[in-house]
């Protein structure tokens, strides 16, 4: 494969995330009304996703690892296309968490082998790079998704909205079935047996490197995560901005996510892994403090919520390619395995501030910003303490 098909395939497979979850968060309010459900059923629709997400993650990994890269994304894309048409013909909530659950397992396996084909191509240093370049493009589909999604909530309805990602999905198996060709560099047959499935996972936990890495990706995604399940409650309903308006805001907040994956690239070449992720730990802090420390002196404004985010979002535009290439890079053989873990660690991150966060909702910005300060301050601590200490890649033993 060509670099410019192997960057449009890797944008094309982790973009399925930012556009699975972004692209109805302008919808959340009107399908709670729409559907007669509370804000909680309603945050379900996105954290069942997630946590789905996350599990199919756990199978995703050693299926790939000993089928091959190939036949688990074209087997993973069909079951999402298919899962996204009945989301987006949903009757009731149930049906909505139901179909969105479904639909959360089977991305997993775009991203899962995603993560796996940077590990199987490139060594850690250049395959961070790589990483960023796809992230990039990962970022300008989180730009147009809530700002495509608001017109389409607010000049259609959000049945819409929900279409337009079997489109997406139906898109992605034709680029795979038509231009992929296999990265896995030997296929493990016992990697789903049982007791070589735990000793593989084993394996990968006891590895310091990876336990650093894993925790600044679930801890950044964590906070990343509150802003994008509560921000549709706390800029729609307790800002007042209109559902256009909001995609807008969103976009802003995937620029300032390019932005970051660009500077990524950039301080890798003069810093190094590790100094870039702590430079980026500051970005972290100062952005989440300081949508805290603004809420709490009383300042309830979209540009109080929406500057410090953009600084946050900085940040996470260097965590994630550093963290997802550092959390493989160690295991050459288990990559799928590897990525697998690290994305479940990162969902079920996700899935308990989602819950948290559905349940203390309040009409007031308190639970988003305090929440987001919350986990600035864990993963800022981790960048320049865990990472620094442990965070250089290394092999694993055999």
């Amino acid at each position: 494969m060509s670099s410019p098909v192997l960057v449009l395939m890797l944008t094309l497979l982790l973009g399925i995330q930012p556009i699975t979850t972004d692209l109805y968060l302008p919808a959340l309010p009107t399908l709670a009304r729409e559907l007669g459900a509370s804000v909680g059923a309603t945050q379900l629709t996105l954290s069942a996703l997630i946590i789905c997400f996350g599990v199919g993650q756990l199978l995703c990994g050693p299926l790939a690892d000993r089928f091959g890269r190939r036949p688990v994304l074209l087997a993973g894309m069909a079951l999402y296309t298919l899962a996204s048409l009945l989301s987006a013909a949903s009757p009731s909530i149930e049906w909505l968490i139901g179909w969105r659950a479904l639909q959360g397992a089977a991305m997993a396996a775009a991203v899962t082998c995603g993560r796996s084909i940077v590990r199987d191509l490139f060594h850690p240093h250049e395959g961070a790079r790589v990483m960023s370049r796809a992230l990039t493009g990962l970022g300008v589909i989180a730009m147009l998704s809530p700002l495509v999604g608001g017109m389409l909530v607010q000049w259609v309805n959000w049945h819409a909205a929900l279409l337009v990602l079997a489109l997406f999905g139906a898109a992605t198996l034709a680029f795979v079935a038509w231009q992929f060709e296999e990265t896995v560099p030997q296929r493990n047959p016992h990697a789903t047996q049982l007791a070589s499935l735990l000793r593989n996972w084993a394996g990968v936990v006891r590895h310091s490197s990876f336990r650093a890495w894993v925790a600044l990706l679930s801890l950044t995604y964590g906070g990343l995560f509150l802003f994008l399940a509560g921000s549709s409650f706390v800029f729609i309903d307790v800002l007042g901005l209109s559902r256009v308006a909001y995609g807008a805001v969103m976009a802003t907040n995937s620029l300032a996510y390019i932005s970051g994956t660009w500077l990524c690239r950039r301080l890798l070449v003069s810093r190094g892994l590790l100094r870039t992720v702590k430079l980026a730990g500051a970005f972290t802090l100062t952005g989440g403090l300081g949508m805290a420390a603004l809420s709490l002196a009383g300042v309830h404004t979209v540009w109080a919520v929406l500057i410090p985010q953009w600084l946050f979002s900085i940040g996470h535009g260097i965590h994630q390619p550093c963290g997802q290439v550092g959390a493989v890079a160690p295991f050459p053989e288990k990559a799928g395995t590897a990525a697998a873990l690290s994305g479940f660690v990162m969902m079920v991150t996700a899935f308990g501030a989602g819950l948290w966060l559905g349940r203390h909702l309040n009409g007031t910005v308190y639970p988003l910003t305090l929440g987001i300060g919350a986990f600035s301050i864990g993963t800022a601590a981790v960048a320049w303490s865990l990472v620094q200490w442990h965070g250089e890649p290394h092999p694993a033993a055999a």
